[in-house]
């Protein structure tokens, strides 16, 4: 299984205004905020049931909307209606990863810059220095993700040059565990290669590629935490087959897709006109990374459980009457439409969240993002043309459709924030 957003592209977007998900498909969800004029921290909020929603309150910018965006857990709700008693949700860890990196974005902070590398001096000879490592990393994403490649080319230089950094960065990091070589994959490889990532935001890249991203880091607020924590979800893959609830899977998803939104969010930049949150867009970038997960998942079940894996909420499966050995057999059958038509649904709620907020991000780097969007979002509909047949057909979306997508993101990439939108009705 593919497990992360590169394999998609580096995707974006921002949160959708209270109210929106009220009652919509079946999900009822209701954010608590903060009184107006309290300095309240904003809170986490168990609505709805089966899939609770966890609404983050807080007063946004513009007119007192909420500027941050729900996410869905498995969390129950207990019959009297009052919130079950919970350990710390995923979707609360995840929450403080957010606001750290929000944080850092308003506040334009900057790892602070290390003497120039001794790797770094050494590309920077006549041979064409960090402005070659930057160009293999931008051959790189146009061999493997050549729709985002063409998207990123009406961004600036340094942004274009930045997002190709983090691509391949990405990328590499997948590969442990999902390329050639992962069957030697070892968690002690893994903290090898953790240690490498600190030494490179340390400013003492191992080689070109390293280096891009290393000089990345100097020019954006780009933050250590995402990264390491998606080399935590290639160690969940190690020694985890099985995610019980819908909760614990969330934090896979997001260690291996929404950590890719995080570090891309700096690079993208928000419009100077948005309206927009930093914690919205942060919130949303990991929506949309929780969708495009989630839709791999959907896409790949017959593959993984060839390899011994599924990564679907056992309870859920239960509660549909379907077990382990139904998945391994294969057999599309009502009981799995069913099944399936409730884990699309739950997708395409992701995807709903955060597909406003794409028009939030600068103009220039939209257009790489719709086109993603729109292309990934596809893939859920032809698993119902396949009719939920996810074990012997690999639904994917035809170079046709890739082509005709395109005009239509780049049209979308020239709408007025929707922060904005909101302001003039």
């Amino acid at each position: 299984m593919q497990h992360m957003a590169t394999t998609v592209t580096l995707l974006l977007g921002a949160a959708s205004s209270p109210g929106d998900v009220a009652g919509r498909d079946g999900f009822p969800c209701s954010r608590l905020l903060p009184r107006k004029g309290r300095q309240t921290r904003p809170r986490w909020v168990l609505c709805s049931l089966k899939y609770g929603c966890l609404g983050v309150g807080e007063p946004g910018e513009a007119g007192g909307r909420s500027g941050a965006s729900p996410v869905y857990s498995s969390l129950t709700v207990s019959p009297g209606g009052d919130a079950a008693v919970a350990v710390v949700s995923s979707e609360q860890k995840v929450y403080d990863v957010v606001v750290k990196q929000a944080a850092l974005l308003k506040r334009q902070l900057r790892p602070s810059p290390p003497q120039t590398p001794a790797v770094a001096r050494e590309l920077e000879s006549p041979r064409g220095g960090l402005g070659e490592a930057y160009a293999r990393c931008g051959e790189i994403c146009e061999e493997y993700a050549k729709t985002f490649y063409l998207g990123t080319l009406l961004m600036t230089e340094e942004r274009r040059r930045a997002i190709w950094a983090i691509y391949v960065w990405c990328r590499r990091t997948d590969e442990l565990v999902d390329g050639p070589n992962a069957s030697h994959i070892t968690p002690q490889a893994l903290d090898r290669w953790e240690r490498r990532l600190e030494d490179l935001f340390a400013g003492r890249p191992y080689d070109m590629l390293d280096a891009a991203l290393s000089d990345t880091i100097t020019k954006f607020p780009i933050d250590i935490q995402p990264f390491k924590d998606m080399i935590d979800g290639m160690r969940t893959d190690l020694k985890k087959a099985r995610y019980k609830n819908f909760d614990e899977l969330y934090m896979y998803c997001y260690y291996v897709a929404g950590t890719v939104g995080l570090m891309s969010v700096p690079v993208m930049g928000i419009a100077p006109e948005s309206k927009a949150t930093a914690e919205s867009v942060y919130g949303a970038a990991l929506a949309l990374g929780l969708a495009n997960q989630l839709t791999n998942i959907l896409r790949d079940v017959g593959e993984d459980a060839r390899r011994g894996r599924i990564y679907l909420p056992q309870d859920e499966l239960v509660e549909a009457e379907l077990s382990d050995e139904d998945i391994f057999k294969g057999v599309v059958t009502d009981k799995w439409r069913k099944f399936m038509k409730r884990q699309i649904k739950r997708a395409r709620m992701f995807f709903e969240e955060a597909e406003r907020g794409v028009t939030e991000l600068r103009k220039e780097s939209r257009w790489p993002v719709w086109a993603s969007l729109l292309l990934y979002r596809q893939i859920l509909d032809e698993i119902e043309a396949n009719d939920y047949n996810n074990f012997t057909k690999r639904a994917y979306v035809g170079k046709a459709k890739k082509v005709l997508a395109l005009p239509v993101a780049y049209g979308r990439s020239l709408l007025l924030p929707y922060s904005l939108r909101n302001n003039q009705t």
